[in-house]
């Protein structure tokens, strides 16, 4: 590379890595990169221009190498929120099939408002070669590419046709991934030819940077009119979701419902805001919630929301709540602030907790409404000691739960995602330690938990390699997406895999059977099938890729398998049948919104649609 007093020759792609090696940010009083690395896996359309970059760059941005696309965006959506938004990582993947396998990743992070950037092939420029492999065609619009699909799932997109171009786009792509409101996945299509073009950057460009990740002050007439509105309550509850982590401020949102003796309850992103012993914490809401929070959402009279964008299994598609009761919701982004007819205050949840307590003064809600939603939360802990209870019928998850629970480290990370497990892990998990829980259920995506689970090993191995990365997944998951077992092993980022086997898609399962149907095309033995069902040998498969591995019989021999694997030095898979129709949490569930047949040939189904239909009564209309 060449360079002038004031300028440096670089290809585009090695500017790229060059200004990606040069940001950082402090945490925590230590400054670190703010790029943890990469996620690549290397075709014609990005292994000689950017690898050639990147693999001079290796010691400051590791690459690990993936083994499916989709499978890394996973792992970097799960190290972003490990690092609570304040690092991120890339994935690269060639032109065509390798980029679009990072469309449902990208979905995933823009639905969990997680930060991810994306160096992906695209179409060559000139098009002096055209169509080149992998290469769509669009007759009419020869620039629309399967790049352009990004649009709809990233929070900035841009495609670079000239290398200056990027002294505009990382810059913008950054902020974006590191502001609170617009959080989310950053696109940017790297055509195969400009990535090698040389430009004379400017050297100021690449000077070292610190970012700060910005708190907004709300209006300070919104929160005396959300003061006001607070003072009203006589049963005041607060909702408390992901974005109080994201924000920091659990310490703000503890003191001030302490303060003000609020009840509090955990959505499913935000599962680990309070312990399970905190006398504030009335448990999860919603879907897949607690009697217990459930029981006080419906008597609540103001609620404050804070850090959530108040999902329909946080809502129980809004009849989880009385018809009267009137929202405040403190967010960093306009957009979710607003919603149901909520007065917004739109800033930082930790400056506004703050600022909202300071106006409220000496208002406190009644004792006698703390009592009732504390002997609440009592009655829903002696129902999950049950619930987990080894023995109190067939293998479950629950019961697999609660084990892990008891024998866990309390800096110990869970990860679960799609299928059942949400559910009974948010339902049935003890919180031991704040930041502990990561349920993947802004998209509910199947496929997320090893791959989300290796991504969150390897932030949590940045700053507390002493602790377990521990994944629950059901054998639906595991046959979608496997494949990071392997990664985990290659890189040393070790995993305890608890793999519990339905037989197939159960929960869903249970939801057809719920709406009338008959079973079908979810249980393997419910399948088209050309042979008799068999299991799969999960320990034999996770053994072939390196990974110690074992089969628990019963609740018991699961229990002395987990203290292997806390032992273990190397990822470790532990397997156990469950129950596809018994054993699954029956409490705590809200109404949920369901689309079901409003004319059919079977009684059954018409059955269910009725009833499922009389959960609509309370339903809160809104904007």
């Amino acid at each position: 590379m060449n360079t002038q007093s004031d300028t440096i020759t670089l290809t585009m792609a090695q500017a790229i890595v060059k200004y990606l090696a040069n940001q950082f940010i402090v945490i925590d009083g230590v400054e670190q990169r703010l790029c943890g690395g990469g996620f690549g896996i290397f075709g014609h359309g990005n292994v000689s221009c950017l690898g050639e970059a990147l693999y001079d760059s290796r010691e400051e941005l590791p690459l690990y190498r993936g083994q499916n696309e989709q499978s890394m965006g996973f792992a970097a959506a799960a190290y972003s929120k490990a690092k609570l938004r304040q690092k991120f990582m890339f994935c690269t993947a060639s032109a065509g099939p390798g980029t679009t396998n990072l469309l449902t990743s990208a979905a995933l992070a823009h639905a969990n408002r997680l930060p991810m950037l994306m160096l992906c092939g695209d179409a060559f420029q000139t098009r002096l070669p055209d169509p080149v492999l992998q290469q769509l065609e669009h007759y009419g619009n020869p620039s629309l590419g399967v790049n352009d699909a990004f649009k709809a799932v990233s929070r900035y997109w841009d495609r670079i046709t000239h290398p200056a171009q990027v002294i505009q786009s990382l810059p913008n792509a950054i902020a974006t991934m590191l502001d609170p409101a617009d959080c989310g996945p950053a696109f940017l299509g790297l055509p195969q030819d400009v990535q090698g073009w040389t430009y004379d950057y400017p050297v100021e460009f690449f000077e070292k940077k610190v970012h700060r990740i910005r708190r907004q002050h709300a209006d300070t007439q919104d929160i005396s009119d959300a003061a006001a509105l607070l003072k009203t309550a006589e049963r005041p509850m607060i909702i408390a979701g992901g974005g109080v982590q994201y924000s920091r401020a659990v310490e703000e949102l503890t003191a001030f419902a302490k303060t003000h003796n609020i009840p509090v309850v955990e959505t499913i992103a935000g599962r680990a805001n309070l312990l399970a012993d905190d006398p504030i914490n009335i448990g999860p809401i919603g879907v897949t919630g607690s009697n217990s929070a459930n029981t006080i959402a419906a008597k609540a009279d103001v609620i404050v929301a804070v850090g959530t964008r108040l999902q329909d299994f946080t809502t129980g598609s809004w009849t989880a709540f009385d018809k009267k009761a009137q929202f405040i919701s403190i967010n960093a982004a306009r957009h979710d602030a607003g919603k149901h007819r909520s007065l917004p205050v739109v800033g930082d949840a930790k400056l506004a907790l703050v600022a909202l307590g300071a106006e409220l003064g000496e208002y406190t809600s009644s004792q006698s409404w703390m009592a009732e939603a504390q002997g609440e939360r009592k009655a829903w802990d002696a129902y999950v000691a049950e619930n987990i209870r080894p023995g109190n019928g067939p293998n479950s998850y629950a019961q697999a739960i609660g084990i892990a629970n008891d024998l866990c480290d309390p800096r110990d990370r869970v990860v679960a995602a799609a299928g059942g497990l949400p559910a009974e892990v948010t339902a049935n998990w003890r919180t031991l330690d704040i930041g502990t829980v990561d349920v993947e259920f802004g998209f509910s995506c199947m496929g997320y938990e090893i791959a989300g689970g290796w991504g969150a090993r390897i932030a949590q191995s940045e700053t507390e390699p002493d602790n377990d990365t521990m994944v629950f997944v059901g054998d639906g998951s595991y046959l979608l997406m496997n494949s990071d077992i392997y990664s985990s092993v290659l890189t040393g980022k070790k995993l305890i895999i608890l793999v519990l086997d339905n037989g197939g898609f159960a929960v869903i399962n249970k939801l057809q059977n719920n709406t009338g149907n008959t079973s079908f095309n979810n249980l393997i033995e419910d399948c088209k099938l050309a042979v008799e069902p068999f299991a799969v040998d999960f320990e034999a498969h996770a053994r072939s890729m390196g990974a110690n591995s074992e089969t628990a019989a019963n609740p018991a021999e699961f229990a002395e398998a987990f203290k292997r694997a806390k032992d273990s030095d190397k990822t470790y898979v532990i397997c156990m049948k469950v129950d596809p129709y018994e054993g699954w949490t029956q409490e705590g569930h809200a109404w949920w919104e369901v689309g079901t047949p409003h004319i059919t040939n079977n009684e059954s189904v018409r059955e269910a649609h009725i009833e499922w239909e009389s959960g609509r009564f309370n339903q809160r209309k809104g904007v």
